[in-house]
Protein backbone atom coordinates (compact mmCIF):
# COMPACT_ATOMS: atom_id res chain seq x y z
CA UNK A 1 0.00 0.00 0.00
CA UNK A 2 1.55 3.51 -0.86
CA UNK A 3 1.56 6.10 2.27
CA UNK A 4 1.19 9.78 1.74
CA UNK A 5 4.34 11.93 1.75
CA UNK A 6 2.94 13.51 4.96
CA UNK A 7 3.09 10.32 6.68
CA UNK A 8 6.90 9.45 6.14
CA UNK A 9 8.99 10.04 8.73
CA UNK A 10 12.57 10.24 8.12
CA UNK A 11 15.50 8.83 9.36
CA UNK A 12 16.24 9.27 12.77
CA UNK A 13 12.38 9.73 14.01
CA UNK A 14 11.88 13.19 12.62
CA UNK A 15 8.60 13.87 11.28
CA UNK A 16 7.91 16.29 8.05
CA UNK A 17 6.34 19.49 9.06
CA UNK A 18 3.43 20.58 6.93
CA UNK A 19 6.25 22.58 4.81
CA UNK A 20 7.51 19.34 3.78
CA UNK A 21 10.77 20.17 5.25
CA UNK A 22 12.06 18.65 8.41
CA UNK A 23 11.93 20.06 12.05
CA UNK A 24 13.97 22.35 12.25
CA UNK A 25 15.33 23.08 8.67
CA UNK A 26 16.12 26.63 8.24
CA UNK A 27 18.05 26.78 11.40
CA UNK A 28 21.04 28.38 11.05
CA UNK A 29 24.10 25.87 11.98
CA UNK A 30 27.20 28.25 11.91
CA UNK A 31 26.84 30.34 14.69
CA UNK A 32 30.65 31.77 14.02
CA UNK A 33 31.49 35.62 14.23
CA UNK A 34 30.09 37.46 11.39
CA UNK A 35 28.57 40.95 10.88
CA UNK A 36 24.55 42.03 11.73
CA UNK A 37 22.28 40.86 8.60
CA UNK A 38 21.35 44.63 8.92
CA UNK A 39 24.25 46.05 8.95
CA UNK A 40 27.06 43.77 7.69
CA UNK A 41 28.88 44.68 4.22
CA UNK A 42 26.56 43.69 1.39
CA UNK A 43 29.89 41.77 -0.65
CA UNK A 44 27.20 42.06 -4.22
CA UNK A 45 28.26 45.40 -4.28
CA UNK A 46 31.99 44.89 -4.19
CA UNK A 47 34.50 43.57 -7.18
CA UNK A 48 35.14 39.83 -6.62
CA UNK A 49 32.81 39.59 -3.60
CA UNK A 50 33.47 38.52 -0.83
CA UNK A 51 36.04 36.18 -1.52
CA UNK A 52 37.86 40.00 -2.86
CA UNK A 53 36.78 41.09 0.88
CA UNK A 54 38.72 38.53 2.27
CA UNK A 55 42.11 38.45 0.29
CA UNK A 56 42.34 42.49 0.98
CA UNK A 57 42.36 41.75 4.81
CA UNK A 58 44.75 38.99 3.73
CA UNK A 59 47.10 41.51 1.69
CA UNK A 60 47.54 43.59 4.92
CA UNK A 61 48.49 41.56 7.63
CA UNK A 62 51.92 41.24 9.14
CA UNK A 63 50.95 38.69 10.95
CA UNK A 64 49.12 35.45 10.52
CA UNK A 65 45.16 35.26 11.72
CA UNK A 66 42.78 32.98 12.47
CA UNK A 67 39.89 31.88 10.92
CA UNK A 68 38.09 33.16 13.76
CA UNK A 69 39.56 36.83 13.64
CA UNK A 70 39.42 36.59 9.74
CA UNK A 71 35.81 36.19 10.50
CA UNK A 72 34.90 38.37 13.06
CA UNK A 73 37.18 41.33 10.69
CA UNK A 74 35.38 40.83 7.35
CA UNK A 75 31.84 40.01 8.35
CA UNK A 76 31.17 36.25 7.69
CA UNK A 77 30.65 33.07 9.51
CA UNK A 78 34.28 30.79 9.52
CA UNK A 79 32.36 28.23 7.15
CA UNK A 80 32.34 30.44 4.82
CA UNK A 81 35.70 31.72 5.56
CA UNK A 82 37.31 28.41 5.53
CA UNK A 83 35.88 27.60 2.12
CA UNK A 84 37.11 30.89 0.92
CA UNK A 85 40.91 30.38 2.35
CA UNK A 86 41.02 27.13 0.32
CA UNK A 87 39.81 28.68 -3.10
CA UNK A 88 41.95 31.08 -2.95
CA UNK A 89 44.79 28.89 -2.10
CA UNK A 90 43.89 26.65 -4.72
CA UNK A 91 44.02 29.79 -7.48
CA UNK A 92 47.39 31.03 -6.21
CA UNK A 93 48.61 27.45 -6.68
CA UNK A 94 47.84 27.49 -10.30
CA UNK A 95 44.22 25.74 -9.88
CA UNK A 96 41.29 27.47 -11.40
CA UNK A 97 39.00 24.11 -11.64
CA UNK A 98 39.21 21.08 -10.21
CA UNK A 99 41.87 19.00 -11.46
CA UNK A 100 43.79 16.35 -10.53
CA UNK A 101 47.30 17.55 -11.25
CA UNK A 102 47.80 21.26 -11.93
CA UNK A 103 50.04 20.40 -15.13
CA UNK A 104 47.19 18.59 -16.41
CA UNK A 105 45.11 21.60 -15.80
CA UNK A 106 47.47 24.17 -17.42
CA UNK A 107 48.10 21.49 -20.30
CA UNK A 108 44.39 21.34 -21.10
CA UNK A 109 43.43 25.25 -20.97
CA UNK A 110 41.60 24.87 -17.60
CA UNK A 111 44.24 26.57 -15.14
CA UNK A 112 46.55 29.28 -15.23
CA UNK A 113 50.01 29.87 -13.74
CA UNK A 114 51.07 29.52 -9.88
CA UNK A 115 51.22 33.16 -8.77
CA UNK A 116 54.73 34.80 -7.19
CA UNK A 117 53.15 34.16 -4.06
CA UNK A 118 51.14 31.97 -1.65
CA UNK A 119 48.52 31.61 1.23
CA UNK A 120 50.01 29.54 3.68
CA UNK A 121 48.57 27.92 7.28
CA UNK A 122 51.40 28.68 10.05
CA UNK A 123 50.64 27.57 13.52
CA UNK A 124 46.43 28.30 12.83
CA UNK A 125 47.29 31.35 11.47
CA UNK A 126 46.38 32.90 7.59
CA UNK A 127 48.79 35.10 5.93
CA UNK A 128 50.02 35.51 2.12
CA UNK A 129 54.02 34.97 1.52
CA UNK A 130 56.15 35.56 -1.06
CA UNK A 131 57.08 31.60 -2.57
CA UNK A 132 60.23 29.98 -1.36
CA UNK A 133 61.23 29.32 -4.84
CA UNK A 134 61.94 33.00 -5.83
CA UNK A 135 63.87 33.56 -1.97
CA UNK A 136 67.42 34.74 -4.19
CA UNK A 137 65.21 37.06 -6.14
CA UNK A 138 63.43 38.59 -3.33
CA UNK A 139 66.10 39.08 -1.04
CA UNK A 140 68.25 40.71 -4.22
CA UNK A 141 65.70 43.31 -4.68
CA UNK A 142 65.51 44.18 -1.08
CA UNK A 143 68.89 44.28 -0.56
CA UNK A 144 69.79 46.47 -3.92
CA UNK A 145 66.85 48.53 -2.87
CA UNK A 146 68.53 49.60 0.15
CA UNK A 147 70.18 52.40 -2.29
CA UNK A 148 67.03 53.80 -3.49
CA UNK A 149 65.70 56.86 -1.99
CA UNK A 150 63.24 56.97 0.84
CA UNK A 151 59.91 57.85 0.46
CA UNK A 152 58.73 61.05 2.01
CA UNK A 153 56.53 59.03 4.69
CA UNK A 154 59.35 56.75 5.56
CA UNK A 155 61.41 59.71 6.06
CA UNK A 156 58.76 61.44 8.14
CA UNK A 157 58.58 58.13 10.51
CA UNK A 158 62.74 58.23 10.48
CA UNK A 159 62.63 61.95 11.47
CA UNK A 160 60.20 60.55 14.66
CA UNK A 161 61.84 57.56 15.49
CA UNK A 162 65.34 59.90 15.77
CA UNK A 163 63.78 62.71 17.70
CA UNK A 164 61.37 60.81 20.23
CA UNK A 165 63.91 57.57 20.78
CA UNK A 166 63.46 54.83 22.05
CA UNK A 167 59.35 54.75 21.02
CA UNK A 168 57.17 52.40 19.74
CA UNK A 169 55.11 51.92 16.11
CA UNK A 170 52.10 53.07 17.84
CA UNK A 171 53.19 56.28 19.42
CA UNK A 172 54.94 57.12 15.83
CA UNK A 173 51.42 56.21 14.29
CA UNK A 174 49.94 58.67 17.18
CA UNK A 175 52.24 61.43 16.20
CA UNK A 176 52.03 60.57 12.72
CA UNK A 177 48.24 60.09 12.31
CA UNK A 178 48.53 57.14 10.05
CA UNK A 179 49.55 53.31 10.28
CA UNK A 180 53.44 53.24 10.10
CA UNK A 181 53.71 49.06 10.09
CA UNK A 182 54.95 48.88 6.40
CA UNK A 183 57.09 51.86 6.75
CA UNK A 184 58.70 50.99 9.89
CA UNK A 185 59.90 46.92 8.82
CA UNK A 186 60.75 48.94 5.64
CA UNK A 187 63.06 51.10 7.88
CA UNK A 188 64.47 48.28 10.00
CA UNK A 189 65.21 46.38 6.15
CA UNK A 190 67.39 49.34 5.18
CA UNK A 191 69.39 49.22 8.76
CA UNK A 192 68.34 52.77 9.82
CA UNK A 193 66.49 51.79 12.60
CA UNK A 194 66.71 48.73 15.11
CA UNK A 195 64.49 46.59 18.46
CA UNK A 196 64.84 48.57 21.20
CA UNK A 197 63.74 46.43 24.21
CA UNK A 198 60.02 46.32 25.00
CA UNK A 199 58.09 48.95 26.63
CA UNK A 200 57.72 47.66 30.45
CA UNK A 201 54.17 48.44 30.65
CA UNK A 202 52.61 47.59 27.63
CA UNK A 203 55.35 45.15 26.43
CA UNK A 204 55.19 47.25 23.11
CA UNK A 205 58.60 46.67 21.39
CA UNK A 206 60.43 49.79 20.89
CA UNK A 207 62.81 50.99 18.30
CA UNK A 208 65.70 53.69 17.91
CA UNK A 209 68.38 54.69 15.17
CA UNK A 210 71.16 52.84 14.39
CA UNK A 211 74.75 53.66 14.22
CA UNK A 212 74.23 52.83 9.95
CA UNK A 213 71.78 56.12 10.51
CA UNK A 214 74.60 58.05 12.02
CA UNK A 215 76.62 56.93 9.48
CA UNK A 216 74.56 58.06 6.86
CA UNK A 217 73.41 61.33 8.36
CA UNK A 218 77.17 62.68 9.07
CA UNK A 219 76.95 62.75 12.86
CA UNK A 220 78.11 61.08 15.80
CA UNK A 221 75.42 60.69 18.43
CA UNK A 222 71.80 62.02 18.12
CA UNK A 223 72.70 64.75 20.28
CA UNK A 224 74.45 65.82 16.93
CA UNK A 225 70.35 65.98 15.31
CA UNK A 226 69.45 69.58 14.38
CA UNK A 227 66.87 71.03 16.99
CA UNK A 228 63.54 71.30 16.17
CA UNK A 229 62.63 74.38 18.13
CA UNK A 230 64.29 77.20 16.02
CA UNK A 231 62.33 75.86 13.31
CA UNK A 232 59.28 75.50 14.94
CA UNK A 233 58.25 78.73 17.26
CA UNK A 234 55.74 77.31 20.10
CA UNK A 235 57.76 74.13 21.08
CA UNK A 236 59.94 75.51 23.40
CA UNK A 237 57.36 74.06 26.45
CA UNK A 238 56.48 70.66 24.63
CA UNK A 239 58.42 68.94 27.36
CA UNK A 240 55.78 69.65 29.21
CA UNK A 241 53.12 68.40 28.02
CA UNK A 242 54.80 65.28 26.29
CA UNK A 243 57.31 62.73 28.46
CA UNK A 244 60.50 62.32 25.54
CA UNK A 245 61.13 59.21 27.14
CA UNK A 246 57.47 57.66 26.25
CA UNK A 247 56.68 59.66 23.49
Amino acid sequence: MNSKPQDLAVEGGAMLEDTGKPAGAGKPEDTAPREDADHGPDFDDLPGGAKAALEAVLMVLDQPATEEELAAGVGLTVTAVRSLLAELQREYNGYTVKAPEMEDASHTGIGSSPRGFELRNIAGGWRIYSRTEFADIVGKYVLEGQTARLTQAALETLAVIAYRQPVSRARVSAIRGVNVDSVVRTLAQRGLIEDAGTDPESGAILYRTTSYFLERMGISSVEDLPQLSPHLPGLDGIAEFYDAGTM
